[in-house]
């Protein structure tokens, strides 16, 4: 085969080969409780994986979404923003969400201060299918960042169950 053969057949493997596809550059770290504005453990663990991939260059951009309880004084997309901005993440690199009370909210009202491109959605692992299932119904380029950790088997069924209603169209 000539050096013309070898350039055809090279742009012919190029146009059935797909780019892959760029990884994120910005993470959406799911609510979960807190306590008078200190993350709550399983908070935490999500927030730590969030600043895993701020330190290491992953994600240059972390949006915190969570509203607040009834009778709560700080949100959990706040104190999550406070908890990151303390351990050295620029307020720059932060968005914080503080209105959302479900999974389909936090997407949903985070999805303004996510930027055009692909996204980390940075939740627990027995919640993650579900988060992304509902992400890509709103359009989001979503990859999943799951939060490992010693979940109760009742949380895993829960999250089975509404993943499951999700597929049939329900959101909350």
């Amino acid at each position: 085969m000539g050096l013309a053969g070898l350039a055809l057949l090279g742009a012919l493997v190029a146009a059935r080969v797909p780019e892959a596809a760029a990884e994120p550059r910005q993470a959406l770290v799911l609510g979960a409780a807190q306590y008078d504005g200190v993350p709550s453990p399983v908070f935490r663990a999500r927030l730590d994986a969030a600043l895993e991939l701020y330190r290491s260059g992953r994600a240059a951009r972390i949006v915190v979404s969570g509203g607040r309880a009834p009778g709560d004084r700080f949100s959990e997309g706040a104190s999550g923003c406070r908890y990151l901005e303390a351990r050295g993440v620029p307020a720059a690199a932060l968005a914080c969400e503080t209105e959302s009370h479900s999974t389909w909210e936090n997407l949903v009202r985070a999805r303004p201060l996510l930027e055009p491109g692909p996204v980390w959605i940075v939740t627990d692992e027995p919640h993650l299918p579900r988060a992304l299932l509902l992400a890509r119904r709103l359009g989001l380029e979503a990859r999943g960042w799951p939060v490992q950790g010693h979940f109760s088997t009742t949380y895993r069924l829960r999250e089975r169950l509404l993943y499951a209603l999700a597929r049939l169209g329900f959101t909350h």
